[in-house]
């Protein structure tokens, strides 16, 4: 099993790992900040280096419970030691982008009990649907200066791993309208913005809700007889 260092740093930007398993086109590492994409949030991208030889990280995905590094030429040998290196810039947008989703499901959540049907996200951009039966210009821009107060409020974000049981303790941990976890997942990481919102998430994410800055709610749009569909916009 790999050692999932984005969990435990969502700051980290640079590792050493070992090389595990080797395909046609790509590596298992023996750990890694390289998040493998899930929940909305797209996988990293960026680098992996041996002294002066670099090989691109282009993509990044669990496959039968091995997290896979697809690289852009063929790969290291096993048992190659190798650093590797996030497109930070790339990730903190991402990290930013999630944690504004979050804020925006607990605000809407807490103020008008709409349940999540579905959301999807790339850097500074994304987009969340929800059970409202109608969806106004006048709501929107509601919804966006409650979300801005949020940001402005400077919540901590946490995160910490319990025990399923235990997690599907919590009032409201799955905000989606199916619940996706598999009975197989027996410790479930969880993510608080504290006072505001608490759900299960593997994601990564900002340890501030003042990280993410100003929010924008750029469209909003129905799509169907109780699925209204917002998007939000960041600033770099």
């Amino acid at each position: 099993m790999t050692e999932l260092l984005y969990h435990q740093d969502a700051y980290l930007r640079e590792f050493q790992a070992t090389v595990l398993e080797v395909s046609e086109n790509g590596v298992v590492l023996d750990r890694t900040a390289f998040y493998p994409g899930g929940g909305g949030q797209p996988c990293d991208v960026g680098r992996l280096r041996i002294a002066d030889q670099a090989w691109n990280v282009i993509r990044v995905q669990r496959r039968e419970r091995k997290i896979w590094h697809l690289l852009d030429r063929e790969p290291p040998a096993s048992g190659a030691q190798v650093e590797g290196e996030l497109d930070w810039s790339r990730r903190y947008q991402l990290m930013r982008t999630h944690t504004a989703m979050h804020i925006l499901c607990g605000v809407i959540w807490r103020d008008y009990g709409a349940s999540v049907t579905g959301g999807d996200m790339k850097p500074l951009r994304g987009r969340m649907d929800f059970e409202f039966e109608t969806m106004r210009r006048e709501l929107v821009d509601e919804i966006e200066r409650r979300i801005n107060q949020e940001v402005q409020a400077a919540r901590e974000v946490r995160t910490r791993v319990l025990p399923r049981q235990e997690a599907f303790q919590i009032p409201d941990l799955i905000r989606t309208k199916i619940n996706l976890l598999p009975e197989s997942i027996q410790q479930v990481r969880v993510v608080e913005i504290v006072g505001l919102d608490i759900q299960a998430d593997g994601g990564t994410h900002v340890a501030n809700t003042r990280e993410v800055g100003p929010i924008r709610i750029v469209d909003y749009k129905s799509k169907g007889a109780i699925n209204k569909r917002l998007v939000l916009s960041l600033e770099e």
